[in-house]
């Protein structure tokens, strides 16, 4: 059966200011787009909307980038912002459909029980006709947030070799064609080409249209492509695990959610000379 993740531009409009509604503008862009995803959330943003910071949010202390923090650190982080047990949260991106699953994912993974992302993003709600505020949006006053990490959420390189050589799951990298076949070289130094050997290749634009994910049965015939059975576990990979979400949450529109993200994905991997590379097509 399929699900929806989703809320309309129409539906968070008509709750602007809910005290139990909070909105976080989850807009973060690759160097390669060549956009300031805090510039623009202060150019304009969905009012009352709370900058969440991929970056910050993440574990400042790993060399990995933008991996999980610690729960008692994103619990800080996240009663900074006002946010606390009970809120129901509304995502959203600068895209459409980009940044904005994996800070779902980030809170889904930490315990948060309501949270879904805006359909089409700030896009959509700019196309409605509807308001955006300039500025520094204002934390609401501190929270008690509980942080409660659920691990089988977030794999790590063992969990990946275990899938591959027992074949307990599908690995799934969201990567573009390219990049997973090796073709081109890396955007981090020292990050080999190549992908998993065993892994499957879904680009996550091909899951998309205009900044929204496809109907079920386009989603179905993109995995399918890949030689991707989507009532068989899966675990989705990329470059940095930003866009292995992606991936996740069209798995979960068809009702069949990923067994988990490898959160180190492929800066990790590729980076270690002890684990094995393919390249070409999968």
């Amino acid at each position: 059966m399929a699900t929806t993740p989703f809320v309309t531009a129409e539906w968070l409009h008509a709750r602007l200011g809910a005290p139990d509604i909070v909105i976080l503008d989850a807009s973060w862009y690759l160097p390669a787009q060549g956009r300031d995803a805090r510039g623009e959330y202060l150019a304009g943003h969905i009012p009352g909307a709370i900058r969440f910071d991929i970056d910050t949010m993440s574990d400042e202390t790993s060399p990995l980038p933008h991996t999980l923090p610690r729960p008692e650190v994103f619990a800080s982080r996240m009663r900074a912002l006002g946010i606390g047990d009970g809120a129901h949260i509304v995502v959203y991106d600068g895209m459409g459909l980009f940044s904005a699953p994996r800070v779902r994912w980030m809170l889904q993974t930490f315990g948060v029980r309501d949270v879904e992302i805006l359909e089409g993003g700030l896009p959509a709600w700019i196309a409605a006709g509807y308001p955006v505020e300039e500025g520094e949006g204002r934390p609401r006053n501190r929270r008690h947030f509980t942080a409660r990490l659920d691990h089988g959420a977030v794999a790590d390189a063992g969990d990946v070799v275990r899938a591959l050589e027992t074949g307990s799951a599908q690995l799934v990298d969201a990567r573009s064609a390219p990049r997973f076949r090796g073709e081109e070289a890396e955007p981090r130094p020292g990050v080999r080409p190549g992908h998993m050997p065993g892994a499957r290749n879904v680009h996550y634009a091909a899951l998309q249209s205009d900044g929204r994910l496809k109907d079920p049965e386009a989603l179905r015939a993109v995995f399918a492509e890949a030689g991707v059975d989507v009532n068989k576990p899966v675990v989705t990979t990329c470059g940095s695990g930003v866009t292995a979400a992606i991936v996740g949450l069209a798995l979960e529109t068809l009702g069949r959610p990923q067994r988990a993200l490898y959160d180190g994905s492929w800066s990790e991997w590729g980076a270690d000379p002890a684990r094995p590379v393919a390249t070409g097509p999968a």
